[in-house]
């Protein structure tokens, strides 16, 4: 069962050059509008249940707005998505939380900005201290948390959801090895219970688990299939000489 569907979907943005003098603005206006800039350009896919699958390429190739577009966060400007199911995207770690609450507090207000209720998120407090390794200083001021500590707690929170697709950008590097390990870890487990994967990071971690792989350059979709041929493809790219 198709759990996201992209089809020939586009996103593009107008560039925007600061601040101008009135002047300019008023010869922009009367000038030949550019071209825009394309972020996604005709990219098609299906992502299946239970499936995993990572989005490689270059910075600027287009992997955080197609994940933007399946967290619902922007709409297509061309083709169409269609997202099955509840989401959960680990994309800005963080957001949200409050550095003069507790870590008690932010808890609370990041799990209600997440959809959780008052009983869900009590239900499942304990679970998400228990795993973040911060109980100590769960009353303490978040101004007072290092960075570290930070994204350990906004982690917790935000796998506490039980969410039948993962959306994963980057985030995995969170803490120190120990928590990143405890981390990985966690993604296997909702893997291994069935939740759907759509993943940016790191090319070792991808291949270990991602079944598929996308590979996009500047919006455009290059080369899709399994994971292992998809990175190698990329790989000798990114080592061919200019």
């Amino acid at each position: 069962m198709p759990v996201i569907e992209f089809h020939n979907v586009s996103k593009k943005y107008h560039r925007h050059r600061g601040q101008m003098l009135l002047r300019s603005h008023l010869k922009r206006l009367f000038a030949r509008r550019e071209a825009p800039f394309f972020a996604l350009k005709n990219v098609s896919f299906v992502l299946e249940e239970g499936e995993s699958l990572a989005v490689i390429g270059s910075n600027g190739a287009g992997k955080s707005t197609l994940l933007g577009l399946v967290a619902g966060i922007s709409k297509p400007d061309e083709g169409w998505v269609k997202v099955s199911g509840q989401v959960a995207a680990l994309l800005e770690l963080g957001s949200g939380f409050h550095p003069e609450l507790t870590g008690r507090e932010n808890v609370r207000l990041n799990a209600s900005l997440l959809g959780l209720s008052r009983r869900q998120t009590a239900d499942a407090f304990d679970r998400i201290v228990d795993f973040s390794g911060i109980r100590d200083f769960i009353d303490e001021p978040l101004r007072t948390y290092s960075t570290g500590m930070m994204m350990r707690l906004a982690f917790s929170v935000a796998i506490s959801r039980d969410p039948q697709v993962l959306l994963i950008d980057e985030v995995l590097a969170v803490g120190d090895a120990a928590f990143q390990a405890k981390c990985i870890d966690k993604v296997h487990e909702l893997r291994r219970s069935g939740k759907t994967l759509l993943c940016v990071s790191h090319t070792g971690l991808i291949k270990d688990i991602c079944d598929r792989a996308l590979w996009l350059d500047h919006g455009e979709l290059i080369l899709s299939g399994p994971v292992s041929e998809v990175t190698a493809a990329y790989a000798g790219r990114q080592a061919a000489p200019a």
